[in-house]
């Protein structure tokens, strides 16, 4: 069994759902309180034991490549400040093992991976969505390199969705329960209507997948909006490599949406040090003013 070395992070998409803030600013550098949300998906693929990262950009992106680099001005300035917490801050982003392509053209989540080719080679790979944050004692994504490791197969992850919500995901047809947490998949349907959708587990951002994937990635059709999807990719190579889902019931914020940013905002506001006190008690006079209206 291969070891898992390698992760991708597509952050290619525009980022339209957040304008105008994302007209001149990469979404993924949008921040949740004062971490860039691509941050905490990269510092989770760290933490899971990944040693390369490449990531997936496009146009105007430049600012990722610019955090996860050194800032020589900005860190002799701390230093000559003599403010070192700030400067080790600074440092922390500094990570020479990753990498970049980039994306020509938007053409989907399924084209993004592909372009990761290269990078990966003959070895499996895990891939992490900038739009998910999951926070865990145990990184999801190490969560999933042990199932391929104990299992031998490709792994989604996975969570428990209201069904009127299947629409907006990717859902698993379950063909046997192999842990409690660990499924068998009969079939990956990309956004079904509720009354079509074969269960309530709906695919979210973290994948472990074999290199097979890029061959059917190179020779899969565009949909009608010109993009090619993953989820229609992993429904093909299931066929012949059967994958599994994980389920994950911990934390999600979904940052690829207005609602979710916000509370990711507040939740992580709350446990930050410099802000959890002034944000519980803002929230708490918040709803007795909710409360009264």
């Amino acid at each position: 069994m291969q070891k898992i070395r390698k992760a991708v992070i597509p952050a290619a998409g525009l980022g339209t759902r957040f304008l105008p803030a994302t007209k001149a600013m990469a979404k993924e550098m949008m921040p949740v309180v004062d971490t860039p949300s691509i941050q905490f998906v990269v510092e989770e693929a760290i933490a899971s034991g990944i040693e390369d990262i490449l990531i997936i950009t496009g146009k105007g992106k430049n600012a990722i490549e610019d955090h996860f680099d050194a800032n020589i001005s900005l860190e002799n300035n701390l230093r000559e400040k003599g403010k070192d917490k700030l400067l080790e801050k600074a440092q922390s982003t500094t990570i020479p093992s990753i990498h970049y392509v980039r994306q020509a053209y938007p053409r989907g989540l399924g084209d993004a991976i592909l372009q990761a080719q290269t990078f990966v080679g003959d070895e499996p790979f895990a891939v992490l969505l900038g739009d998910d944050i999951m926070p865990s004692k145990t990184p999801l994504t190490k969560s999933l390199m042990d199932v391929y490791e104990k299992h031998g197969m490709g792994a989604v992850a996975t969570i428990r969705i209201p069904k009127e919500k299947s629409s907006k995901y990717g859902v698993i047809d379950i063909e046997e329960n192999l842990e409690e947490d660990v499924h068998s998949i009969r079939h990956l349907v990309e956004k079904p209507s509720p009354e079509d959708a074969p269960s309530n587990l709906g695919i979210v951002g973290r994948y472990v997948l074999p290199p097979e994937i890029f061959d059917i990635l190179r020779n899969q059709e565009p949909d009608a909006g010109d993009e090619v999807q993953l989820t229609d990719a992993l429904e093909i190579l299931n066929q012949t490599s059967p994958m599994v889902a994980y389920e994950y019931d911990g934390i999600r914020y979904d940052v690829g949406e207005k609602y979710g940013m916000l509370v990711a905002n507040i939740e992580v506001g709350l446990q930050h040090e410099e802000t959890s006190e002034k944000m519980r008690e803002h929230l708490k006079q918040l709803a007795k003013d909710l409360k009264k209206a």
